[in-house]
């Protein structure tokens, strides 16, 4: 930030803690931040973890935040707030998206749920303050890095319309082992419903909803091999942007080989008739272990056909590793989730936009080149 705001952060989970503290290490001017959450005590630890690992002089303010209602002590900090980052469950982003537009809060949040952002989309229309919408990692940063690869491809090779735009990310543990291969780096639930609810995508040119878990096929990114396959909420806005422009495009999840076989394995065996994420989401919680050490591995790709007929690929990958920042090491999809979330809010707070803002309408070289931004995923 170049300039002093009240920043509130709603959670106090991974992501809220990693917000504040690079909001506190890595600003030129210092916010205050407010850290809410449904459980004080949680929001106090964190407030405290941030204060003691930045190396600056930052005010950080605990809050007990009720998503249901606004208490008095809620309303006099809303009322003195700039932004609101929003690092809660996407099933409470409509509730504070509301509460930003009430108190003409700026807003940024992470979900990839779809009817949610759905939803924020028609009560933000008319707000006063600025909403972005799907800013993390993947819905995120992935898709202004798919948005820039397509753009570029069509300038540099004089087209307007290409045969495909894939973009993939996974949050993986370093090791793998068997039966699932995999390890919980982030939110159990957002995984099991990212492998239940349908996934967006383009095909022939058009808008469709496909099946999640439904095209697995085996990648080599920098060497080493991972399964892909679709999953819903990565795509955010690109099919609804791109279609007519682009043949076939998707987001698919990046896991080690082994995992989605294992996936489909437990979906088998659960009753339509039971809630299929919430039960997949207990199987796993109850065989996958928690993993701190994390990796994160980024790729995207454009191919066509350019203005004289020859067929071209452009690709870009990325293996982000767990970053020191002021004392604390953060894991590595703590630090890719939380500065495309933070270099939002700058924008929004920079440029005073009001209403959506979605990411296929971001300039792509600014946001990815930004002063948050560089640090994690070095510069474009």
């Amino acid at each position: 930030m170049k300039a002093h705001y009240n920043i509130i952060i709603a959670g106090a989970g991974g992501i809220a803690e990693a917000a504040g503290l690079i909001l506190a290490e890595w600003s030129t001017v210092s916010p205050t931040i407010y850290i809410g959450n449904r459980t004080l005590e949680k929001a106090q630890r964190v407030s405290e973890w941030i204060k003691v690992g930045t190396t600056k002089s930052c005010e950080v303010v605990p809050f007990l935040l009720d998503a249901h209602t606004i208490t008095d002590e809620m309303k006099r900090i809303f009322e003195k707030g700039d932004a609101l980052l929003d690092c809660l469950p996407g099933s409470l982003a409509p509730k504070m998206a509301q509460f930003a537009k009430d108190f003409g809060l700026y807003y940024a949040n992470l979900t990839e749920y779809v009817a949610e952002t759905d939803q924020i989309i028609k009560l933000a229309k008319n707000a006063d303050s600025g909403f972005v919408l799907q800013t993390g990692l993947a819905p995120g940063y992935i898709n202004v890095s798919a948005n820039h690869l397509f753009q570029e491809f069509c300038r540099d090779f004089e087209v307007e319309a290409v045969d495909t735009l894939e973009f993939k990310v996974g949050a993986l543990t370093i090791n793998a082992v068997a039966p699932h291969y995999y390890g919980f780096t982030w939110s159990p639930i957002g995984v099991a419903t990212e492998y239940v609810k349908d996934a967006i995508a383009i095909r022939d040119f058009e808008k469709v909803s496909l099946p999640a878990l439904s095209e697995s096929k085996v990648i080599i990114i920098n060497g080493t091999a991972f399964e892909e396959d679709l999953t819903s909420g990565g795509a955010a806005d690109l099919p609804d942007a791109l279609k007519g422009k682009v043949r076939s495009l998707d987001y698919k999840t990046l896991r080690h080989p082994g995992h989605y076989a294992w996936v489909a394995d437990q979906l088998s065996k659960i009753d339509p008739k039971i809630n299929p994420i919430q039960k997949l989401q207990r199987i796993m919680l109850d065989s996958i272990p928690h993993v701190e050490d994390d990796q994160i591995v980024l790729y995207a790709a454009v191919q066509g056909n350019d203005s004289k007929g020859t067929l071209r690929r452009r690709e870009t990958s990325k293996i982000i590793y767990p970053q020191k920042v002021g004392h604390h090491e953060l894991r590595a999809i703590q630090t890719t989730t939380a500065v495309p979330l933070i270099q939002s809010i700058q924008w929004l707070l920079e440029n005073r936009s009001k209403g959506i803002t979605l990411q296929s309408t971001l300039s792509p070289k600014e946001f990815l080149n930004g002063a948050y931004i560089v640090p994690v995923y070095g510069n474009v």
